[in-house]
């Protein structure tokens, strides 16, 4: 990526905050790095370096700054660019795809060769792949430090590192000084904190209300609980399992998260999570001004800035949703939901069980689906049997729902299960793979958003050319439309379409 260094200092000379994590300031004299919203006195020109990432400015040889703190910079580990093999090989790293696999492994599972993917991170990012890992590891051990009171040893196993000599080792080389001289003293933790409790950044605006009164309508009885603007749900990593608790943060710009999980190497494939779920990578304001082209879309958008899409915690959960929201509405899809839970889910061990009211069964596995007998669920048949096959498909397979490839070989991967059909596959990549461009134009919620002034709906081949302007950002779009009928309760299931859900031909023979 290029750097124009005038324009670049342009914006550190500015403190533009519409620039911090888009660009990082290395400074030659002190051999630091900044966010270019740091208080710090303005270095001279000639001292100063920019840097598309962390990861680029570290390998670079720059330590993070004490003042700015890199690490709380929005969307420090993640990245929107040219190249959607960057950004999926990105989301694989966050979730800790380099913690137990080599650099040619995560090539292998995004389709490329390893030196071509390597060229291309050097190209967009300016770091190898494990330099970007090593960033990601280092800089959430900082925040970890600055932010909880885990001891410096649980630091290093909670941030990824495989031994806290190593970890004491990175820390003395960036930092000239060892981890706990980062702690600080100035009573800002909260005394009695009951698990890892952290500040998660996101680019204003954010339209909380939108996204956790999605969540909401869809909140699964005894897994999930929505109630005064906390979302709150039980997770499971291996054979272990916890409750995590997500709300507004105290401070601007930030998401609070309270985890509570028996295994702190858990943390980091956690944090990704909650990234995901809450899309904190989003930039709103390139969407929005993307958007806004569209004379359709622009009064949507003004109507709801800063509007997420909602992701998903498990990729098997959601499939199971939508297959079985598949010509019902969302009310009903979620009491059979809730109904699997008390049939088949797992209680929560008595630690966790009752830390937060209503939380008391972990989702059911695949595994467990899968020796099921689910035909005594209230469906037909052919649905309930979709059910099985998906569970024993995902059960020999748990990257099945990975981001693998571009988004038309994720959508053909996922049709290829049963129960899926087109309208399922692109829900599906919207929620779970995150993939910005997903789309499903057969939806008759988003042909009805388009109607014109008589009430001609247009076709789904004629919605689908429509979109073609909206790209990269078509799942924003679609959001957007299934909302922006009715401002005053845009999640209400006679308003918005289909995240109610409807599915298209396709799904209805599949299922």
């Amino acid at each position: 990526m290029d750097m124009d260094t005038d324009a670049c200092y342009r914006v550190l000379l500015a403190r533009d905050p519409r620039f911090d994590w888009r660009l990082f300031v290395g400074v030659r004299t002190t051999g630091i790095y900044c966010r270019p919203i740091c208080p710090a006195r303005t270095p001279k020109r000639e001292n100063v370096t920019f840097y598309p990432t962390a990861a680029a400015a570290q390998a670079a040889g720059y330590r993070p700054c004490l003042r700015c703190r890199p690490e709380s910079s929005p969307d420090f580990a993640a990245w929107r660019g040219t190249s959607n093999t960057v950004s999926r090989a990105l989301a694989l790293i966050e979730a800790g795809a380099l913690d137990n696999e080599d650099v040619e492994g995560l090539a292998s599972r995004l389709g490329v060769g390893e030196r071509q993917l390597r060229r291309l991170f050097h190209r967009h990012l300016g770091a190898s792949p494990i330099s970007v890992a090593q960033t990601r590891r280092v800089l959430l051990a900082k925040q970890l430090i600055h932010q909880t009171r885990l001891p410096v040893t649980e630091v290093a196993l909670a941030s990824g590192f495989g031994s806290v000599r190593r970890f004491n080792e990175t820390f003395q080389r960036l930092y000239d000084r060892p981890p706990a001289a980062l702690r600080r003293q100035n009573g800002e933790i909260p005394a009695g904190e009951d698990g890892v409790r952290l500040d998660l950044a996101y680019r204003s605006p954010y339209d909380w209300e939108g996204l956790v009164g999605f969540l909401k309508l869809r909140a699964i009885e005894g897994v999930e609980v929505v109630s005064a603007g906390v979302y709150a749900r039980t997770i499971a990593v291996g054979e272990d399992r916890g409750v995590l608790t997500v709300e507004p943060g105290a401070k601007p710009d930030r998401l609070t998260a309270t985890i509570r999980f028996p295994k702190l190497a858990a943390l980091p494939g956690i944090i990704a999570r909650i990234r995901r779920v809450f899309d904190l990578t989003a930039d709103p304001q390139a969407i929005a001004a993307h958007l806004c082209s569209d004379p359709a879309l622009a009064p949507r958008v003004a109507a709801r800035p800063g509007l997420r899409v909602p992701g998903a915690w498990d990729g098997f959960e959601l499939a199971v949703r939508a297959i079985l929201g598949q010509q019902i509405t969302v009310t009903a899809a979620t009491l059979l939901a809730a109904r699997i839970v008390r049939d088949w889910g797992e209680p929560l061990p008595p630690a966790m069980a009752g830390v937060v009211p209503g939380l008391t069964h972990v989702f059911p596995s695949a595994e467990r689906l899968a020796a099921a007998d689910l035909s005594t669920l209230p469906m037909p048949r052919a649905r309930s049997t979709a059910l099985e096959t998906l569970a024993k498909a995902v059960a020999a397979d748990l990257a099945i729902f990975d981001p693998r490839g571009d988004l038309p070989q994720a959508i053909a991967r996922l049709k290829s299960l049963a129960g899926i059909g087109e309208w399922t596959a692109q829900y599906i990549a919207m929620r779970q793979l995150r993939e910005p461009d997903a789309f499903p134009s057969g939806d008759i919620g988003l042909m009805r958003a388009m109607a014109d002034a008589e009430g001609r709906r247009p076709s789904a081949a004629a919605l689908q050319a429509r979109a073609e302007a909206w790209r990269p950002w078509r799942a924003y779009a679609a959001l957007h439309l299934w909302t922006g009928e009715n401002i005053a309760d845009p999640l209400a299931p006679a308003a918005g379409g289909a995240p109610t859900v409807k599915d298209s031909p396709n799904d209805r023979q599949a299922a």
